[in-house]
């Protein structure tokens, strides 16, 4: 077992790792608002929600967000430091900014199917993730906003730079984890929009990289 000592060298080796230790701040305040924060006072819904079918499958690349997380940082972070940063940078401050919104602005959404779900595991596994994820706090999606993060840094990132296949895979799974929020019945479309609205910096952040490379 690695001693303080060896640790400390450790991130001293690799400041970048620090970033990461905003996750625990993140996740006690998301909780902390879920328990103890304002009950809704705006439900989120527009037409569109309605024309959207519900299909429990698409909880598959919704929880797919994981892998993805865990693929984009450690990636960059090993590949292009520089990607790595900007990042988390962008992602982590629209995270902060959702979780803001939520306290000034308490939302949720009355979208899920009120009859029983099928009797397949793609069912049983969206049970899960209802039962720890209330519909409240929704606007703008953070799981869309870190989504789009996470696509821009990749597709332009240096490793991935002239590979027009690996870009495209990048932008077709975060389309489809984005996708996945509506036909699961996580998200209306307005919270998909406002979420990828809060990436849509990365535009700039990541194409002026690119040009100044």
């Amino acid at each position: 077992m690695k001693s303080t000592s060896q640790k400390r060298r450790l991130l001293r080796a690799h400041p970048h790792l620090w970033y990461q230790a905003y996750w625990p701040v993140y996740l006690a305040c998301f909780f902390a608002l879920e328990r103890w924060g304002p009950a809704p006072r705006y439900q989120i819904h527009c037409a569109l929600d309605e024309a959207i079918p519900f299909c429990e499958w698409f909880v598959l690349p919704y929880c797919s967000w994981f892998a993805m997380l865990a693929f984009a940082l450690f990636y960059l972070w090993s590949r292009d430091t520089q990607s790595y940063d900007r990042l988390c940078a962008l992602m982590f401050g629209g995270m902060s900014l959702c979780l803001l919104i939520y306290l000034v602005f308490p939302n949720g959404l009355a979208l899920r199917p009120a009859g029983p779900l099928p009797q397949n595991p793609a069912a049983a596994l969206l049970r899960l993730l209802w039962a720890a994820d209330t519909p409240t706090n929704v606007c703008p999606s953070i799981h869309c906003q870190s989504t789009g993060c996470m696509v821009l840094a990749l597709s332009r990132s240096k490793p991935l730079r002239g590979r027009r296949g690996r870009q495209a895979a990048a932008w077709l799974w975060g389309a489809l984890i984005c996708l996945s929020t509506l036909f699961t019945k996580q998200h209306s479309a307005v919270d998909v929009l406002l979420g990828l609205a809060l990436a849509a910096p990365g535009l700039w952040l990541f194409c002026r990289k690119a040009a100044d490379a």
